[in-house]
């Protein structure tokens, strides 16, 4: 596409505040009208919100695949300045206070999201294997396990008026992620409340006593005091790991050496953990909640994938491009660029808009439509290139053996009150879905 070629409209103030600004992300309807008219009159737009750096938002599928797979080009975590990039858009006093906190560096974590390769690969390959299809196998009837109890224990035969979200899908995957960790069921309600405020660092349903509310800093002392709580938490599991192995995916990590046979330092650990217990767990809710309000607001759908089981594996990705649980990452020129005939300048950073290059039309015919018969579906939920999210199959494992379970009893479902999505522009989902679930 030639420069001539590109929509020239600016970008009004009201759609730049919507989509970089956390409170935009209150209501999904205008959220998603503000993608759809970037999509269609600016695809590529640089944009400047008072209080952010001047970002790109980027909004088409293929231009969000044109950045993920050049890490070299579109660094995550800084490139040859290790953290010298936030991959998490913050506003500007945010990064000025991580950077008090740390010396200097945006890397406040050592996890994945914050590395470029080869150091990114370096420190995957400690459980990549881990996360392969083959060897998830030998856990699906565990997990099946856990889905039947979360079945039995939070849901009834009859009516069930509940909030879908608060009620029952926060639990399972926490459960099924703390099982595999060997983390005891009593300290769960710990990790819930952890999970909840890492990625509510703007909802006020989230806020954390003591992090003072409404202050330009506020995001960023909850993450940093939420990262400080997991550490001090998991520092004993590492050293439990290392000293008292186990066949699990703890020890796998705990015990993970460089190439020089020394451990990897904790943190490192450390980071693992709180991925897999975040991410891993938030994300994978957020998709079960936005699958159970999409049946009941197609419940053709409902009634197709109860006849066609088959079909479960078609519902768990479709539901996954619906509800998009990742919002953005973001990313930072290491070069000049042409991008959708933009010229991209060394140090521009880009906000990549998932949720947006979910609804692409020109890749997702009907996008605005729920449907499990989508082939092909070719959705970037889990991202794309090298940051690919690695818990990928374990997710698409756990929501298809619970809807294999809870499908087949569901009679009715209806959703009988406001939902309320979570207040943040970085992971999507509900924080509320009132339902009434008629089981059999």
């Amino acid at each position: 596409m030639t420069t001539t070629d590109l929509p020239t409209r600016p970008v009004p103030d009201e759609i730049a505040r919507r989509v970089v600004l956390p409170e935009g992300h209150r209501d999904d309807g205008p959220l998603f009208e503000a993608y759809r008219w970037l999509r269609e009159n600016n695809p590529l737009a640089q944009v400047k919100v008072e209080g952010y750096d001047p970002v790109w938002l980027v909004t088409k599928h293929a231009d969000l695949m044109e950045i993920e797979r050049q890490p070299h080009v579109f660094t995550s975590g800084g490139g040859e300045e290790p953290g010298s990039h936030n991959p998490i858009l913050q506003n500007q006093a945010g990064d000025e206070f991580t950077k008090s906190l740390t010396g200097g560096s945006l890397r406040i974590l050592e996890t994945l999201t914050y590395l470029d390769p080869p150091e990114h690969t370096e420190v995957k390959d400690i459980a990549n294997d881990w996360f392969r299809p083959a060897n998830l196998k030998k856990w699906e009837d565990r997990i099946r396990e856990l889905a039947k109890e979360a079945i039995t224990k939070r849901l009834r035969s009859g009516t069930n008026d509940l909030d879908f979200v608060q009620d029952f899908a926060l639990y399972y995957p926490l459960h099924v992620i703390m099982s595999l960790f060997g983390v005891p069921e009593s300290d769960e309600p710990r990790m819930m409340t952890l999970t909840q405020e890492f990625f509510g660092t703007a909802d006020p349903d989230a806020q954390r006593e003591d992090v003072e509310p409404l202050t330009p800093e506020a995001a960023a002392q909850q993450w940093s005091a939420a990262i400080n709580d997991f550490y001090a938490y998991f520092d004993e599991l590492v050293e439990d790991c290392r000293a008292n192995p186990r066949d699990d995916l703890a020890t796998i990590i705990a015990r993970a050496k460089k190439a020089d046979g020394e451990y990897f330092d904790k943190t490192v650990a450390y980071g693992w953990f709180i991925a897999i217990a975040t991410a891993g767990h938030d994300t994978t809710s957020s998709t079960m909640a936005g699958a159970i309000e999409a049946l009941a607001q197609f419940p053709e759908q409902l009634a197709e994938v109860q006849q066609h089981p088959e079909r479960i594996p078609d519902l768990v990705n479709e539901s996954l491009r619906w509800v998009s649980p990742v919002k953005q990452f973001t990313r930072q020129a290491t070069q000049d660029y042409e991008l959708r005939g933009q010229q991209i300048r060394e140090g521009d950073r880009f906000m990549l808009l998932y949720q947006s290059g979910n609804r692409d039309a020109e890749v997702f015919d009907d996008p605005d439509t729920f449907r499990i018969d989508r082939k092909p579906n070719k959705h970037i939920a889990f991202g794309y290139g090298p940051h690919m999210c690695i818990g990928q199959h374990l997710a698409k494992l756990e929501l298809r053996i619970m809807f294999e379970e809870l499908l087949p009893l569901i009679k009715n479902v209806e959703v009988t009150g406001q939902r309320k999505p979570v207040m943040t522009n970085f992971v999507g989902g509900l924080r509320k879905l009132p339902v009434r679930l008629e089981l059999t």
